[in-house]
């Protein structure tokens, strides 16, 4: 029996600020089984979805009493050497509050450029580096740092967006969302749930027909969400192959979902790549 009713795919955009009706944001839905449809925005001058307009959206349908998964494709948190550079616990609803803080590109005039040429906030207190990757990335293969900017098929600038907007969902609906793996690896039973996407894993299986790039993203994201979902096999890579230690890094860094994580070698089985990941999240306790 499916685990939810319906499936948000979320093609996500970090440009302009968040007020601004931008091209490359879109919003799939699929209901049970049917093929996704694309939601258009409420009625108003502006053509497109704002990030702000997004978020309101999905705060209003993830109240509803309907079981729902939303698939968004920005990185949801950091790789842990910036927890450890910054002195910060590894703990990922602090790291949103301190986050937004210093990066505030959830207010309305603020552009992510703004914060990174220091004319708002003070991201030079809290700035990565391009050559950091989290565990999830290093195992999706072609995904790139959070931190990679001004390149082809960077997530960084819509990562820095999106994450201010993750708290202030968070915020306003408390435990009536299950944000994962965050919030656990199991999600519970009839709550609806908030998970990070790469959406490059799943475009090319399923034909284009008219949509845009950007559309076609975000049908892919639903349309995959709600096909793994009814055929049964989302619960598996909703628990990725990780060991015990690599699991309790990514509820630090976060988890592509679809990443079914690795087939581990003799090795590494033998606890070499789990002591590294005990090493690093001890120094941060």
């Amino acid at each position: 029996m499916p685990a939810f009713a319906r499936y948000v795919g979320i093609d996500y955009s970090g440009a302009e600020t968040p007020p601004a009706s931008l091209r490359g944001l879109h919003i799939y839905l699929a209901e049970g089984g049917a093929s996704p449809i694309e939601v258009p925005p409420p009625p108003s001058p502006r053509k497109y979805w704002t990030r702000r307009g997004i978020a309101e959206w999905l705060v209003a349908r993830l109240a509803e009493d309907v079981p729902t998964l939303v698939g968004i494709d920005h990185g949801f948190s950091f790789p842990l050497r910036y927890f450890e550079v910054h002195g910060l616990p590894p703990d990922w609803p602090a790291f949103l509050d301190d986050f937004q803080r210093h990066w505030p590109t959830d207010e309305d005039h603020t552009y992510v450029d703004f914060v990174r040429d220091g004319a708002a906030g003070n991201g030079a207190a809290r700035m990565g580096n391009a050559r950091w990757r989290r565990l999830t990335e290093e195992r999706a293969g072609g995904a790139k740092s959070v931190f990679h900017f001004d390149v082809q098929g960077s997530v960084a600038k819509s990562t820095h967006a999106g994450i201010p907007w993750l708290r202030f969902i968070r915020q306003r609906l408390g435990s009536h969302v299950h944000f994962w793996p965050f919030d656990g690896w199991d999600v519970p039973a009839g709550r609806s749930a908030i998970a990070e996407v790469y959406p490059a894993l799943w475009s090319r299986s399923f034909a284009r027909a008219d949509r845009t790039g950007d559309q076609h993203d975000a049908f892919s994201i639903a349309a995959w969400l709600s096909r793994a979902d009814q055929e049964g096999s989302l619960a598996a890579f909703l628990k990725p192959d990780l060991t015990p230690p690599e699991r309790a890094l990514a509820q630090v860094e976060g988890w592509i979902l679809g990443i079914p994580g690795l087939i581990r070698t003799g090795r590494e089985r033998d606890g070499s790549a789990s002591a590294a990941c005990n090493s690093n999240l001890s120094s941060l306790h």
